[in-house]
């Protein structure tokens, strides 16, 4: 049961649902009804977790081209240097609707193959190698590290792993089934389960394995904590609709949510040690739940050590933005993306 002691404030008068780096929708497409029509009060990390993984209105599960692919390798080697290469990756963005370009995209195939290079030289070669990935994109990683370890590894060891793509969205799903396939031997070695990585392990996986997570931390659902001053308790947020409005505001109660409770416990909050009145919270709820059902797995993890220019307020806060006609914008609250 909620507390009954809270206080909102409003943020917004925006009528669509947050959206991570949109890309650009044109008037002509049909959209799925806002998706704060569907819910009075949601904690953070919900409201998020709807907007960008929701089967029906979620962004991931909406917008096809969310992850870029590079028609062919970037040549590093005809680039002058690093102004040469912003240059180009700023010319590739300009030319694209893509929202993003992911690293091991923008660096294949040599990134992936430095994962596989990584994990040949640790892992134990007497069991079978088995591989997930969470949040695999259009594929790149896993046909990158499959094509490393057939043309590197003792051939026994190609023919025993299994690889399995751990996807939520069914249209990257889909894309990650036709990189991979690229090469037809990979297939009988590789799977998807389009699922929430947060669900669905059916019980407890003791063989040793290895988990990749290449830029899903910050996708991840955050919790958003605030203090009205430095001597005032930290309370949780909640997104709320407006009764007979479109307006989202936030909502603060008291600390009640466990989860938030341990992540204060582990990041050890001092408001004595910053000014900030705002602070987000990464949600470690997935990893609690890998350690579970993966207790002897191996974790390779790469995302973003910060975010530049980052208009919303708090500390830890999200880049939230949107792109049209190869320019992207950033908004000042995560209230106020909205698909344009």
């Amino acid at each position: 049961m909620a507390p009954s002691m809270a206080f909102s404030r409003c943020l917004t008068k925006q009528q669509l649902p947050l959206l991570f780096r949109s890309s650009k929708v044109s008037p002509s497409q049909s959209l799925a009804p806002p998706l704060h029509a569907l819910f009075s009060t949601q904690i953070v990390r919900d409201f998020i977790h709807s907007a960008l993984y929701d089967p029906r209105h979620g962004y991931f599960s909406q917008q096809s081209g969310a992850v870029g692919v590079l028609e062919r390798s970037i040549k590093f080697n005809q680039l002058e240097g690093r102004k040469a290469y912003m240059k180009h990756l700023d010319d590739i963005y300009k030319q694209s609707d893509i929202s993003w370009f992911t690293p091991v995209e923008l660096f294949k195939p040599w990134y992936a193959h430095g994962i596989a290079e990584a994990i040949m030289r640790t892992t134990n070669l007497s069991v079978p190698l088995k591989i997930y990935e969470i949040g695999g994109g259009s594929g790149t990683c896993a046909k990158g590290i499959l094509d490393y370890i057939k043309l590197n590894a003792p051939e026994r060891v190609y023919n025993s792993m299994t690889y399995t793509s751990v996807e939520i969205s069914p249209s990257l799903a889909k894309i990650q089934r036709e990189t991979v396939g690229q090469v037809s031997s990979h297939l009988s070695r590789f799977r998807v389960e389009c699922r929430d990585a947060a669900s669905g392990w059916g019980g407890v996986e003791q063989h040793p394995c290895w988990v990749i997570m290449l830029e899903v931390l910050d996708n991840l659902p955050h919790d958003l904590v605030y203090a009205e001053s430095q001597v005032s308790p930290w309370m949780e947020v909640w997104v709320e609709k407006q009764h007979n409005k479109e307006t989202l505001s936030e909502l603060y109660k008291p600390l009640q949510d466990p989860l938030i409770k341990r992540c204060l416990e582990i990041v050890n909050l001092d408001k004595e040690q910053t000014s900030s009145t705002a602070k987000r919270l990464w949600s470690k709820k997935l990893l609690e739940i890998l350690h579970g059902a993966l207790p002897k797995m191996s974790l390779i993890i790469s995302d973003f050590s910060y975010l530049p220019d980052v208009k919303i307020a708090g500390d830890r806060a999200p880049l939230v933005s949107t792109k049209k006609d190869g320019t992207t914008s950033d908004y000042g609250s995560y209230l106020e993306a909205k698909v344009s």
